[in-house]
């Protein structure tokens, strides 16, 4: 199926498509996977290995080149806390996913339910 093909079941389940929906007044480098504009939210999907999701087996450590993989995984995280800080500030509510996560819909969901009361 081609990237968009199912646009229109898309936005008639409720999903607001891709990224041209998001939040207009900020340029980020990283834009969100999801933006929910009716609810001033918006959802990153962040892979455990890429941006070192805590205590999660997924996020391995190379052992080779160390100190160049410890630079670019706190570029990264950094990178995370400047967009949700920019974001924030400008009202909008910030959920971090991790990919490990959606193994646990209902968990995504419960986390969201509870952003957006």
């Amino acid at each position: 199926m081609e990237h968009g093909a199912d646009k229109g079941e898309g936005h008639a389940a409720g999903n607001p498509g891709p990224f041209h929906a998001a939040p207009r007044r900020l340029s980020l480098q990283k834009k969100p996977n999801i933006v929910l504009p009716k609810y001033r939210t918006v959802i990153f999907v962040h892979g455990c290995f890429w941006h070192r999701h805590k205590g999660c087996k997924d996020a391995t450590s190379p052992k080779s080149n160390v100190a160049f993989w410890e630079d670019k995984f706190e570029r990264n995280i950094s990178n995370d806390r400047k967009h949700a800080r920019q974001l924030r500030s400008l009202g909008w509510y910030v959920l971090m996913v991790w990919s490990c996560e959606l193994k646990n819909p209902d968990r995504i969901l419960c986390k969201l339910e509870r952003g957006l009361h």
